[in-house]
């Protein structure tokens, strides 16, 4: 079991005997003495691809969804479907763009290191890794005088995710970027 104040976005919790994941998370503060603070939680089926919004305290419990994790490379793309292969059976599975959609902006070809969540042998989702090294495809030029603690400005990645990155990164530079946040972290 796991408490609501615990759940992070991308977790893995069962509702109703069905594994979900949190899209969005939001919390809202108690503006009188003793209230509870509540959680606002998006919740998306991995079966369905339904939403489900809930609202709960922060000592609500969860139960924690059982599922195998698989490793797994993303190996193409052809007219909407994308292939991957487990990387420990080397068996080919496909999932409609529809089940990858936030998985795209971070899936490069030949991609490893990757995550297939797989619950009574059928693929639920696909994770990124933590974070990803992408290449800088499109971004202003460098300014005279640009600091590491200056203001950032937008550079679009190879797979064509926008991030806010340094003044100083330049075009054909490749950057680290979290897939939890789709943020900057630093130079590959």
């Amino acid at each position: 079991m796991i408490r609501a104040c615990d759940l992070k976005r991308g977790g893995f919790v069962e509702l109703n005997g069905v594994p979900h994941q949190l899209d969005s998370l939001q919390v809202t503060n108690p503006s009188a003495r003793g209230a509870a603070t509540l959680y606002h939680f998006r919740f998306r089926n991995l079966v369905t691809k339904q939403k489900l919004d809930q609202t709960v305290k922060g000592d609500d419990l969860y139960k924690e969804a059982n599922f195998e994790v698989r490793p797994t490379q993303f190996l193409y793309e052809d007219h909407g479907v994308y292939t991957f292969m487990d990387q420990e059976s080397y068996e080919q599975f496909e999932l409609p763009k529809a089940d990858v959609e936030a998985l795209l902006p971070y899936l490069l070809p030949d991609m490893e290191d990757l995550k297939a969540l797989v619950s009574e042998g059928k693929v639920l989702a696909v994770e990124p890794p933590q974070k990803v090294t992408l290449e800088v495809t499109q971004c202003d030029p460098v300014m005279k005088g640009a600091s590491a603690t200056g203001r950032g400005k937008p550079a679009t990645c190879e797979t064509g995710l926008t991030v806010t990155v340094p003044e100083y990164i330049t075009i054909g530079e490749r950057i680290v970027v979290d897939t939890a946040t789709g943020e900057f972290v630093s130079r590959a």
